[in-house]
This record gives C-alpha cells, sequence and structure tokens, in this order.
C-alpha cells in the first residue's frame, strides 16, 4: 500500500463526519445531530482500519517471506543446474576434406575424400577422477573407397564410442586407463595411434613430467608394426624443460616379437622442441628401433607464426621434413595417410581462421615411397589436400 493511500485511510473518519454534517445542514437543521452516535460509528471505523491495518502488515511479511524463499530456491536450482553443467563437457570438431592423391600403392586414391566428425566428452567423477569418451565418424563422399567395401577398414568409425577411459590424479600421480589415441613425444613418432593400456605419470620436478605405459595396440597392422594386435607395449617416456625456449622428450619401449613377425622388440626416440623466436617454432624427432633394415624415423618441422581460433584473420605457415623408414618406429601418427611409413619427403601447409572457431587448412607433398623396395622403388607421391574444421 503506497502512503498516499495510507493518508485517505486515515482520513476516512473525519471524512465521513463531514459530510454528516454537511447533511445534516442541507436538510435545514431540523433535525440534531446525534453526537454520540457519530463518534461511536467513528471508533467503529477507526477500529476497523487499525484491523486492516494489521491484516496488511500480516499480508506484506507473508510475501517478504514467499520472495525470499522463491529466491533461495531459485539460487540452489541454478548453482545446482551449474554443477551439473560442469561436470560434463562435450566438445570436438567437423571436417570437410579434399584430397587430390596418386592411386594407391604410391598414395591412399580417393579414401581420404570425406566428411569427418570428433566428438569428445569429459564427465567429472570427483576432484580427482574423469570419465572420458571419443566417437570418429567418416562418411566418404565418392564410392570408390576401399573401405565401403564391407567393414574393410571402416568398422571402427561408425559413429560408435570407440574410445572409453578414465583419467585422474590422485595424491599427485596421474593415472590414465582405458582405450584412447595415445601419443609420445611432441610429433608422435614414437608412437601415435589407438590402444588398450594404463599409463602411470609423475612431476619429479616443475617442468619434468616422467611416464610409464602398458599399451595393446587396437588394430592388427599399424603403420610401421606388423601383427601388433598381438603384442604388448611396455615403455616410459620423460618430457621436460632444459631452458625456457627449449624443450625435450625421451621415448624408450619394448615389445613382444612372436617369430620375429613385428620386425623389432626395442625402440628408442629423442626430440627437441625450439622456439627460435616469438613467432618461428622448430622441432626434431628421430626414433630407431631394432629391426635388422630399415630402422629409423626422422621428422623436422619449422612453424611461422600459429593459429587463433578466436582471432579471425589468424594464420600459421609450416614446412615439414621426413624420413620414415618402414621399421623405423613402433607406429608414429599417420594424419590421415599423409605421413606413411617408408617414405621420405616434404610437406609445405598453411591454416588460416576464417571465422571464429573455424579453421582452413591446406598443404601440398612430395613424397618417395617404397624405399624398402617392396612394389615400386622410388616410386613418388604428389599429395595436394585441403580442409575446413569446424570446432565446437
Amino acid at each position: 500500500m503506497d502512503r498516499k493511500t495510507q493518508m485517505g485511510l486515515k482520513m476516512l473518519p473525519v471524512m465521513l463526519a463531514a459530510c454528516w454534517s454537511v447533511s445534516s445542514v442541507a436538510a435545514g437543521g431540523s433535525q440534531a445531530v446525534d453526537k454520540a452516535a457519530l463518534d461511536t460509528q467513528i471508533k467503529q471505523l477507526e477500529q476497523l482500519h487499525q484491523q486492516y491495518q494489521s491484516e496488511l502488515e500480516k499480508l506484506q511479511q507473508t510475501r517478504l517471506g514467499y520472495e525470499q524463499s522463491l529466491e533461495a530456491a531459485d539460487e540452489e536450482s541454478l548453482s545446482s543446474l551449474k554443477a551439473m553443467m560442469e561436470r560434463v563437457s562435450i566438445f570436438g570438431f567437423f571436417r570437410a576434406k579434399y584430397d587430390h592423391d596418386d592411386q594407391e600403392p604410391v598414395g591412399s586414391g580417393a579414401n581420404n575424400k570425406h566428411f569427418y566428425m570428433d566428438l569428445e566428452g569429459k564427465m567429472k567423477v570427483s576432484e580427482d577422477w574423469n570419465a572420458n569418451f571419443q566417437i570418429e565418424t567418416r562418411k566418404g563422399y565418392t564410392v570408390s573407397q576401399s573401405w565401403r567395401k564391407g567393414d574393410n577398414g571402416s568398422s571402427d568409425q561408425d559413429g560408435t564410442l570407440q574410445r572409453i577411459w578414465v583419467e585422474g590424479r590422485p595424491g599427485g600421480v596421474g593415472v590414465t586407463l582405458g582405450t584412447k589415441w595415445w601419443g609420445y613425444g611432441f610429433q608422435a613418432v614414437p608412437f601415435g595411434h589407438a590402444a588398450d593400456g594404463i599409463q602411470l605419470d609423475y612431476d619429479i620436478v616443475p617442468e619434468w613430467n616422467a611416464k610409464a605405459f602398458w599399451l595393446r595396440p587396437r588394430q592388427g597392422d599399424l603403420v610401421t608394426m606388423p601383427n601388433s594386435s598381438d603384442i604388448s607395449i611396455v615403455g616410459a617416456n620423460l618430457t621436460g624443460s632444459l631452458t625456457d625456449d627449449l624443450q625435450t622428450s625421451l621415448t624408450f619401449a619394448t615389445n613382444d616379437n612372436y617369430n620375429d613377425d613385428q620386425k623389432m622388440d626395442r625402440m628408442g626416440a629423442f626430440e627437441l622442441q625450439y622456439k627460435l623466436t616469438d613467432d618461428i617454432l622448430l622441432r626434431g624427432a628421430f626414433a630407431m628401433t631394432n629391426a635388422d633394415h630399415h630402422n629409423t624415423s626422422q621428422e623436422y618441422r619449422i612453424d611461422y607464426k600459429d593459429t587463433d581460433l578466436a582471432q579471425v584473420g589468424s594464420y600459421g605457415i609450416y614446412l615439414r621434413y621426413i624420413d620414415f623408414r618402414r621399421y623405423g618406429d613402433y607406429s608414429h601418427d599417420d594424419e590421415w595417410g599423409s605421413l606413411p611409413s617408408d617414405a621420405r619427403g616434404g610437406i609445405l601447409g598453411v591454416k588460416y581462421v576464417l571465422f571464429k572457431n573455424v579453421v582452413w587448412e591446406t598443404f601440398y607433398s612430395v613424397q618417395e615411397r617404397d624405399r624398402a623396395g617392396s612394389f615400386e622403388p622410388g616410386a613418388y607421391r604428389h599429395l595436394f589436400r585441403t580442409q575446413i574444421d569446424f570446432h565446437f
């Protein structure tokens, strides 16, 4: 009730008395005003007004309590909703890719003309643990793709939950357990592949991390190691900073080698990463196995600038040199067939942010294939690739 209304109610008895008097005078004054009756009526009106004020105050208190309860309930609901949202995060990207490649066995033919989506999720279990999943879906838009024939090559990318794992850091020790894509080193030259496994890691000192891992590859014929689904890989990695601008990564691992089917049972890798200037990053990786022949792999890369997904117009230019011998590593990341084993050559590429969270990448590569001489020694591959990624 506003102040004007309250003043009006307080003046009501006086106004009624005045009206009574005016009515009496208008009647010619023939009748005397019953002052006692008028006083009684005024007192009754005052009592009604006091009762009204008391009930009004009660209603106002009830309304205030209701509003406070509603605000508290809203805050509790918002806090609960926020906590639930913080427990689950979804992210990934959609890609449209076009390849112009030589035909097999020198190149990949039409196998990498496709639409692709990577969908990943992280679910908070507690302050120390998270559960994760990854879904890959690849849809080729040409009919001449080898993996379209039956399930050959595509059964692991049909939109199901291919990779599931947990990760945590109880007591300062990192634990990763499950099926996921594992990569070691700055460029995943020693190993970059999907596998079942477990990894423990620990920060020995600031900026130095040690890992111990056991892996069983998910595919039977990796980029480098044949018949790998029958073996287990046990190894360790040490990564850290030598100076503010120079980092190193060391990897050593052993594996089973049944009847020499895997061609090796030991592998070691050494890598360096050096920030030459604010815009120039240099990387180099060298890996070696104890295979009898073709037992080294190396990659060197120069990056000028880099993309920032939030900054439209940002860009990066890179130049890569690869020399992956047939049995030079366990299974380096082949990046959709652009980095095959048993190949030597160069890649020149550029990346550019077209819109926020949308990056376009194009590169051209010339590679000498079949250095081991299994099908056509000295054959050259010419690969042109362009793709657009929409990150979410």
